[in-house]
């Protein structure tokens, strides 16, 4: 069966979907975008800053659900421009330990709100 998972300290859902789910001890969490939990708005500021503010954010849903990003098994990141790619590796590194999870990085034509960074994750909520 799963469950829903939800924070304050995350953005809401801007669209028909949760923030996560768990099912079977693995934590789902939809793409989330460089928007701040409390005002709603865009975080400003260079890509570095909004791809803090997506792991923020990605931190905020796992803390929720009582697990971390030590537990990633699978990351899918988007990015509206693939030159972004050092400095996603290089912030990732601040917030995903070794080993690192599975992974895709895609460059896509758009993304919600016009932002330029999305990332959804797959977490373990067991400690191996």
């Amino acid at each position: 069966m799963k469950q829903v998972i939800a924070t304050s300290a995350a953005p809401a859902a801007i669209g028909t979907y949760s923030q996560a789910v768990t099912h079977q001890g693995v934590l789902y969490i939809s793409g989330q975008i460089p928007l701040d939990p409390v005002s709603m708005e865009i975080q400003s500021g260079d890509i570095r800053a909004q791809i803090v503010r997506v792991f923020d954010n990605l931190v905020a849903i796992c803390e929720a659900a009582q697990t971390d990003l030590s537990n990633a098994l699978k990351l899918n990141i988007y990015l509206t421009d693939l030159k972004n790619f050092p400095i996603l590796n290089e912030v990732m590194s601040e917030y995903v330990p070794e080993p690192f999870p599975a992974r895709a990085a895609v460059e896509v034509s758009a993304l919600p709100k016009g932002v330029n960074v999305e990332i959804d994750a797959m977490v373990s909520l067991a400690v191996e």
